[in-house]
């Protein structure tokens, strides 16, 4: 049974030994079931499990004749256990020990992508707590809005990565099945009850029905999961991309002592990190396309998934592992600049306060257009002309004056109301978990 945390590192699952050691411990298990069935000599089977071994270079060497890896490991196996190694593979197909073991692999690759996403995930809720009420501008369009903070940032990649931890135990709930039913999936020369022994021993569940393969949606929706991943990953890269811009510099990846930005200009500082991660996003996005691609096969099976898989699943569980170590990190040691923040805020010169002026008039009984039309008039010419700020606009503004006295526009422009529910968000997000 796999277990949460205790797993190998990502890379290993994907070597040929870990891949042959599943194959030979499933190959063994259906010995065993046989066996406790009373179909084989339980001695023999004791004789296989002391014997059976394999070296991935014979494998390798032997393939070079057969063409067939399946093959080139049973023969490898059976130069080791001898004539025991006919009760070996009996009535299975290729496919129960390659789409069983790939099973097994995925599991324990979404199993350790997990644990990168709980990490994440604690990570975001600190920097979100941190910076609850670190004031910056908010924007739309990438254009100035109404003032929001750095916490509600993080908060918000906090309850996305929550959804992407539901979306990954999803997935592998999915791909968790495996299958030990013959060439076709009709069980002919083998009991259902090896399968169910198999997979248990494995810690997969039978797979319902299948033909000489697990049926490929299951290892689709495991990628697209993946993909959506990484598009959040994504999402926060190019998030800090646009927030390290010299003109806005409002935060930046953490810059080591001895580290280089550029060849050729010393002075560089280049969020680079975040671009790996923002050009790594779009592999996964295209792999699990491939793997959408791999759904339809002819009649009980053809061979044209195996060929893909054998590389957009590994590279993908990779990539994915590789990311959210970058990210968690980036996350961790990133810098904030308050004071810039505050700086950008007000380019705008009380810009950001049109709609509460908008809503004041509203509330005074005229229509909002009129509302509307008196505050972007004076706003225009604030937009237009550096020199001048909203307020004192609006203090020119003879229609203004009718419905809002300068006292009244004095304290809308000192609002600190602007952000009141800040804590009402965060109770309900990151603070919202025991």
């Amino acid at each position: 049974m796999i277990e949460r945390y205790t797993l190998p590192e990502m890379g290993k699952i994907w070597e040929d030994k870990f891949k042959f050691d599943t194959w030979l411990k499933i190959e063994i298990l259906a010995c065993e079931a046989r066996a406790e069935m009373g179909e084989i000599p339980k001695a023999d089977v004791e004789t296989i499990k002391q014997k059976a071994d394999f070296d991935v270079s014979r494998i390798l060497e032997i393939e070079e004749t057969t063409k067939h890896d399946v093959i080139a490991f049973l023969t490898c196996v059976a130069e080791y256990v001898g004539p025991e190694s006919r009760h070996i593979h009996y009535g299975m197909t290729s496919s129960d020990i390659l789409d069983t073991t790939l099973s097994y692999q995925m599991k324990a690759a979404g199993e350790l992508l997990l644990k990168r996403l709980f990490e994440l995930k604690d990570a975001l809720k600190l920097r979100a707590i941190e910076h609850k009420n670190t004031v910056c501008v908010g924007r739309s369009h990438g254009i100035h809005a109404e003032p929001t903070t750095m916490g509600l940032k993080f908060a918000l990649w906090f309850e996305e990565t929550k959804r992407n931890i539901e979306r990954l135990q999803k997935a592998i709930d999915i791909i968790n099945v495996g299958q030990i039913s013959g060439a076709v999936g009709t069980f002919e020369h083998l009991s259902p009850k090896v399968e169910e022994y198999v997979c248990k021993k494995m810690g997969l569940k039978p797979a319902p029905v299948s033909t000489q393969v697990i049926q490929r949606d299951r290892h689709a929706e495991f990628l697209t999961t993946l993909a959506i991943i990484a598009a959040t990953l994504e999402k926060i890269s190019i998030e800090i991309r646009h927030l390290q811009r010299t003109e806005v510099l409002e935060a930046e990846e953490y810059f080591s002592k001895g580290q280089k930005g550029s060849s050729a200009m010393p002075h560089k500082r280049n969020p680079i990190v975040s671009e790996r991660v923002t050009g790594l996003a779009r592999i996964l996005r295209s792999n699990s396309m491939a793997a959408i691609e791999n759904v339809a096969l002819w009649h009980e099976r053809d061979i044209s998934h195996s060929s893909v898989e054998r590389i957009i699943v590994p590279d993908s569980c990779i990539a994915l592992d590789y990311m959210l170590d970058l990210t968690v990190k980036l996350i961790s040691k990133l810098l904030i600049y308050p004071e810039n923040m505050i700086r950008n805020l007000n380019l705008t010169r009380g810009l950001v306060f049109s709609q509460t002026i908008l809503l004041k008039l509203v509330t005074k009984g005229i229509s909002r257009e009129d509302a509307y039309r008196i505050v972007q008039d004076s706003a225009m010419k604030v937009w237009g002309d550096e020199k001048l700020n909203l307020k004192d606009e609006l203090s020119k503004s003879d229609e203004l004056k009718k419905y809002i006295s300068l006292d009244e526009l004095n304290d809308i422009f000192e609002n600190k109301a602007m952000l009141k529910n800040v804590e009402f968000i965060f109770n309900r997000t990151v603070l919202s978990e025991k």
